[in-house]
């Protein structure tokens, strides 16, 4: 007789929930996704459900109906009443015996909906970053549930008084921040890493490259060094959850006048126009 012990309490396996069984909790094995509402509208929803789709076929979960997900999404959001919500949704590989390499498995669907978080102050005053090793796995391309990494680099960050984590890899050149996308200016130079195995696709980030012409930006999609970023003009991240952020302090190094930039307070009014 297989057992399980859940809190204090003893239990025959077979009787468990199948929630303790999730593949999701096993391995990390599953793909998310959060987006967001902006005045009761959703933002970038296909967006958002092209890239599900292609974590889902990278990591090989199949038979999943993306129609269905985005009637799911759209119904859980309009129920919550959140006109500015957040949605994060994931898949895993199912629920069963633990097994690395298990099949026939029934994918297990799970979404949340909250209020989202008012950024306005950080947009307005700017946040802190400090870097961390990029100690993740290779294919952070994926936007897999495999986020350990992620967490202890954001709670490192927080001890230290920081908002965010900046990765940076083996020879010294920044990747992407713990849970956003990363910006540098200099002059009217907006330069951000390309996109590879190492990058996520990020929407927002799709978006900034869709609308930094608008503000007199020119682009480079170049890796920046850490010790290039402490000189830049500005620092900001791209977030789904809030969109277009500045830092003003990086590696407790202060960016230009500590405050917001011109181009990246630019930038958030133009994206603020994409959401109308």
């Amino acid at each position: 007789m297989q057992l399980a012990i859940v809190g204090d309490k003893l239990i025959e396996a077979g009787k468990l929930d199948s929630a303790y069984l999730d593949y999701g909790t096993f391995f990390g094995d599953g793909v998310y996704e959060v987006l967001r509402s902006y005045d009761g509208k959703l933002f970038a929803l296909e967006e958002h459900l092209a890239r599900f789709k292609r974590s889902l076929a990278e990591v090989e979960i199949e038979g999943i109906n993306i129609n269905d997900i985005r009637d799911k999404v759209i119904m859980a959001w309009q129920k919550s009443g959140y006109a500015n919500a957040k949605i994060y949704f994931h898949i895993t590989r199912g629920a069963g015996v633990r097994d690395h390499a298990a099949e026939g498995l029934t994918p297990r669907f799970f979404l949340l909906v909250s209020e989202a978080e008012d950024a306005t102050k950080q947009k307005q005053n700017g946040i802190t970053a400090m870097t961390v090793p990029d100690t993740r796995w290779k294919r952070w391309d994926i936007k897999s549930l495999n986020l350990l990494p992620n967490v202890l680099a954001k709670r490192l960050a927080h001890k230290r008084g920081c908002d965010e984590a900046i990765f940076v890899d083996d020879k010294g050149g920044i990747t992407e921040g713990s849970s956003s996308a990363f910006f540098v200016i200099f002059g009217n130079n907006l330069q951000t890493s390309p996109l590879a195995a190492n990058i996520l696709p990020s929407i927002t980030r799709q978006f900034v490259l869709k609308i930094y012409k608008n503000v007199g930006l020119e682009l480079l999609e170049k890796q920046t060094r850490v010790e290039d970023a402490t000189k830049a003009d500005e620092l900001f991240i791209a977030v789904s959850s809030k969109d277009i952020v500045p830092v003003i302090k990086f590696n407790e190094i202060q960016i230009a006048d500590g405050k917001p930039g011109k181009y990246t307070k630019l930038l958030i009014n133009e994206f603020a126009k994409l959401v109308k």
